[in-house]
């Protein structure tokens, strides 16, 4: 693994070998159905692996989020994204090609037979993107599918951006905490793209000209 001091992942050459083996612990607690809360380049989120129904749900009791609010999802790459979300217009492709990895959520039309309904908040569209942070997307990698990407902090409440940032009576009910830094503090824009003209969401940390 390639590492430079004071990157904005958080990692230093003598943390190396302490970061691989939470990442490695981070990817097995994922794969065994565990939670885990870690860093992006947003903020801190909270998740699971998108095909553990039952992981799922503990995910939207311990954060207290209601069942019909659709959750985002993290994808390691484009073509992990393609896997779960309906045909995509030439367009679309190319907001992805500019944005990812990066802070930009695009709602999509989801593949109903591939992502759970809760994770769908009951509906047919899903928000997803790829984080620009290499730890996650290692993790997301190695797991072999996408993980949910709530903020790590129970549903209402402030947006955790440092590790200083997280309740702990939040982590004490999750199974690992990866630990690392977010290199941009600011929540990712949302664009629903199921829509014509694109309708921004949230504007965050990508600025989209819908026009």
């Amino acid at each position: 693994m390639r590492c430079q001091a004071n990157s904005p992942d958080g990692c230093t050459w003598s943390g190396v070998l302490g970061m691989n083996r939470n990442i490695e612990k981070a990817i097995k607690i994922l794969k065994d159905g565990g939670i885990v809360i870690f860093p992006t380049d947003t903020a801190f989120g909270m998740g699971c692996r998108i095909d553990d129904k039952e992981a799922i749900e503990r995910l939207f009791e311990i954060r207290k989020r209601r069942k019909n609010k659709a959750v985002p999802v993290l994808c390691s790459s484009i073509r992990m994204v393609l896997e779960y979300v309906e045909a995509i217009d030439p367009d679309v492709q190319k907001l992805m090609d500019k944005y990812w990895p990066g802070a930009l959520t695009l709602v999509l039309r989801a593949k109903i037979s591939k992502v759970p309904n809760l994770v769908r908040g009951g509906g047919e569209t899903i928000g997803v993107r790829i984080p620009d942070h290499s730890m996650i997307r290692r993790v997301m990698e190695e797991l072999g599918v996408p993980i949910l990407g709530p903020s790590a902090n129970f549903a209402g409440e402030e947006t955790p951006l440092t590790m200083s940032d997280l309740d702990p009576n939040l982590v004490r009910k999750v199974d690992f905490v990866l630990r690392g830094r977010c290199k941009i503090k600011k929540p990712s824009t949302v664009l629903d793209v199921t829509v014509k003209p694109w309708r921004v969401i949230r504007q965050g940390a990508v600025e989209i000209d819908t026009r």
